[in-house]
């Protein structure tokens, strides 16, 4: 079922440059951070947004959350258009902004989660039952009486996605929460995530810079630039573009002397290793692999795929973003 359309936003700002000198009155700007993007997403669904600073993903999370008004297109949110019905739509809805807090500096969390609490006037029964469950998969039930200034960056970001789900939001906006996360951090959030996801039926739409999210938790990517959606569709469907690099490994018994590759391979040495890299779109690796074993008994052989934030700076360099 269809739950957030959204067709044709635009959104421009007025950026003031730093006043020159011997000027009165500073220089302006106009910076059109999004240009006519339309996009559907059904109920349930875990979407993921990419894209390079400024491509426009976080003002577009704005605009679904009624936090700004676009200068033109529509957005239908559940049948309610956000900055227009922001007072209902904000009651069924939950935001985490990776560099924002919604909760409170020098109160316990356990008091924000109260003030939350009243704030969406969630029944005492309903808002027990839903706390309990949170800070137990989230692993908060050590840390509700401490302030929110005392808990490492790890604590803080599951503590604001607990507030964010107190009330059972129906839409989850989720802007780089893993920013700044260490590794356990990380993969403690994804797993909660992808589990309210199933259990609640919870919409997501989640923007990262972080490609370990989007392959951890979205089977569907959209890709922002120049305030423009470029792709929109399944994350292998898009990496099959970009993921044509492969890196060989290898050492031989003994010395010899290393074979001469196709023009395109990167060949260098460390002690005893052999590392080369190709296309394997190009070059097969049945290829590669004929003229290496030709050389010499092979001791060790790996091979691996390019890191994946390579692919994704390749594929923003091929689209000029």
């Amino acid at each position: 079922m269809r739950y957030i359309t959204v067709e044709n936003l635009t959104k421009t700002f007025t950026v003031r440059k730093k006043r020159e000198k011997g000027k009165l009155l500073r220089e302006k700007t106009q910076v059109q951070a999004l240009r006519g993007v339309s996009f559907s997403i059904d109920r349930g669904e875990l979407v993921g947004c990419i894209g390079p600073n400024g491509a426009g993903k976080s003002t577009t999370v704005k605009i679904l959350s009624g936090i700004l008004t676009p200068d033109g297109g529509t957005a239908d949110v559940g049948g309610l258009t956000p900055w227009k019905d922001r007072r209902k739509h904000v009651q069924r809805i939950g935001v985490v902004f990776g560099q924002r807090t919604q909760l409170w500096w020098d109160v316990p969390i356990a008091d924000s989660f109260s003030l939350l609490k009243d704030i969406y006037r969630v029944p005492d029964a309903d808002f027990i039952k839903r706390r309990d469950e949170l800070t137990e998969a989230l692993n908060l039930g050590d840390l509700l009486r401490t302030p929110l200034r005392l808990l490492s960056l790890g604590q803080r970001m599951r503590a604001e996605l607990c507030g964010s789900l107190l009330h059972g939001p129906e839409l989850l906006f989720l802007d780089e929460p893993t920013i700044g996360l260490d590794a356990v951090s990380k993969l403690a959030l994804r797993d909660f995530l992808k589990r309210e996801n199933e259990k609640s039926g919870t919409t997501v739409l989640l923007t990262t810079h972080d490609m370990e999210d989007i392959a951890a938790l979205c089977p569907r990517v959209m890709v922002l630039g120049h305030g423009s959606k470029l792709y929109d569709g399944a994350l292998p469907d898009l990496l099959s573009r970009y993921d044509t690099q492969r890196v060989m490994t290898l050492r031989y018994d003994g010395d010899l002397d290393f074979p001469v590759l196709p023009e395109g391979c990167e060949v260098s040495r460390e002690g005893d290793a052999y590392r080369v890299v190709y296309d394997h779109v190009k070059i097969p690796t049945s290829h590669i692999m004929s003229l290496l074993q030709s050389a010499g008994p092979i001791r060790e052989w790996t091979a691996q795929p390019q890191n994946i934030d390579h692919l994704i700076a390749a594929m923003y360099r091929e689209m000029d973003l």
